[in-house]
């Protein structure tokens, strides 16, 4: 569906920041890249939707170059960002859930009937008239992963979505990226909740210094994250 072979990407000032990185994300799996700051899971999220260009490497959706597929592949892929303030930019919130399906040009019933089930399920539809820059920070995580989910995209890129939420709003957030697996999309969040990534993942892709460190199904072995500085992240299950 979408895979990256062989990817490096670098920044102006900053250097080499990813070093030949291959991985492949499945219908229906929810996968974790977790990692250290500076380990490059943002940049890789950044690149896996075309939003980044690598220095060398390919992103391929279904096979095919995706960065011969943009804009159109833009509507298959989701990306919720770490900090939802550079995501939102309508004046409400109701703007914000309906400014990509004015894009798609869907008939208006459509449109509202999408906007008020999606706003149900992630717990806004009392905020829909409300300014986006008045939210909260959980409120505006919430807003952000609904302007991604209406547009109903195959693929979720979610960078760092339950980071300093509370736990009810964590929980519903859990729901629902477990809701888009029963739907068969392919879903990869960052990380460096690896309890978190434990309990929920099907595949962990831990990243260090740029590179896949390791990569396979939880539990993760206790002297890769020893090795990769995560042990101080993880918290056993009592």
């Amino acid at each position: 569906m979408l895979e990256c072979r062989d990817l490096w990407v670098s920044y102006p000032g900053t250097g080499v920041v990813l070093k030949g990185v291959s991985l492949r994300l499945k219908r229906g799996e929810i996968a974790f890249v977790i990692g250290p700051n500076g380990a490059g899971k943002t940049t890789l999220l950044l690149t896996l939707a075309g939003l980044l260009k690598p220095d060398r490497g390919e992103v391929l959706l279904d096979g095919g170059s995706l960065w011969e597929q943009i804009p159109g592949a833009r509507r298959r892929i989701g990306v919720l960002f770490q900090n939802p303030d550079d995501q939102l930019f309508n004046p409400t919130v109701r703007d914000e859930l309906f400014f990509t399906l004015n894009q798609l040009g869907l008939p208006e019933g459509e449109k509202r009937e999408r906007v008020q089930k999606v706003a149900q399920e992630l717990g806004v539809a009392h905020l829909l008239d409300r300014p986006t820059f008045a939210l909260s920070a959980g409120e505006k995580k919430r807003v952000a992963l609904a302007s991604i989910l209406v547009y109903e995209p195959e693929i979720l890129l979610l960078d760092e979505p339950t980071a300093n939420l509370d736990p009810a709003t964590t929980a519903l957030l859990v729901s629902t990226v477990c809701k888009a697996r029963s739907k068969g999309k392919a879903i990869l969040i960052a990380t460096q909740d690896t309890t978190l990534a434990e309990s929920l993942a099907d595949r962990v892709i831990l990243l260090n210094e740029g590179t896949i460190a390791w990569e396979g199904p939880p539990p993760l072995p206790r002297e890769v994250l020893e090795r990769s500085g995560m042990l101080a992240h993880f918290t056993p299950c009592s």
